[in-house]
């Protein structure tokens, strides 16, 4: 019997500033494989990373069939919002996190915004 894809072990990636990254390493997130370019499933990026390099890393992990699920600090998706409110595949999901330095909105969230266009009512 052949393998599914949903049988397949899938992880979580991060895409946000070091005290995220490293909180979500130390829980047990890291993934390295040496055959796969870029080996990583998690990339730390600060307030003076390039703009395009963020995009590269997002299409990069959206692209790979081991990736289940992409957390990025809100204000990073902020810089990249028109490549996640493009992103209407459920698999892998992007759900946008806060960091220590800025506060969850809800009102700048796409899946938040996607749910309150089906449900209506405010955040």
């Amino acid at each position: 019997m052949a393998m599914s894809e949903f049988d397949k072990k899938k992880l979580i990636a991060v895409i946000g500033d070091e005290d995220t990254c490293v909180g979500f390493l130390l829980g047990g997130i890291g993934e390295v494989k040496r055959d796969q370019n870029p080996p990583l499933n998690f990339k730390v990026f600060g307030r003076d990373s390039i703009t395009s390099e963020i995009e590269e890393c997002f299409r990069t992990l959206v692209k790979r069939n081991d990736i289940a699920i992409i957390l990025i600090n809100q204000n990073l998706a902020e810089r990249i919002r028109h490549l996640i409110d493009n992103h209407s595949v459920p698999i892998p999901a992007v759900l946008e996190i806060p960091s220590k330095d800025n506060p969850y909105d809800p009102s700048k969230d796409s899946i938040m915004k996607r749910a309150k266009g089906v449900i209506g009512g405010d955040y």
